[in-house]
């Protein structure tokens, strides 16, 4: 597992609008594209370097694909980058304010201290 390749995902995918339309939209999908065209790719360095052995596990691969940041969060993803990427797919699902950040509360209440590590 690497909680790198997570935090990366959500990190490069929250960036880009276009991005997390299609990552809302087709998530299987681009969770294979994004692995097989992006995940090698060093932050930050746009003159084709790359990295040739990160790879997601399944278990990784299927909580992206599925938008189980509640998975993700057991995983170790850094809850601020799972939570942003998530309110811009989903509150707008939500007819409340702060609808999307109560729900992802309500779904991570069963957690207590010491959360999940997050160091990569």
């Amino acid at each position: 597992m690497s909680k790198y390749l997570l935090n990366k995902f959500l990190f490069t995918v929250d960036r880009d609008p276009e991005w997390v339309e299609r990552y809302r939209e087709d998530p299987r999908g681009f969770v294979s594209w994004w692995e097989k065209e992006k995940a090698n790719r060093l932050l930050n360095c746009h003159a084709g370097e790359a990295s040739t052995w990160l790879r997601f596990t399944h278990e990784e691969r299927e909580a992206l694909a599925t938008h189980d940041y509640v998975r993700l969060f057991e995983m170790g993803a850094h809850p601020f980058l799972t939570l942003t990427l998530f309110i811009g797919m989903f509150e707008r699902d939500y007819d409340e304010p702060l609808g999307f950040q109560k729900e992802y509360a309500r779904r991570l209440a069963h957690f207590s201290l010491p959360y999940p590590d997050i160091a990569t």
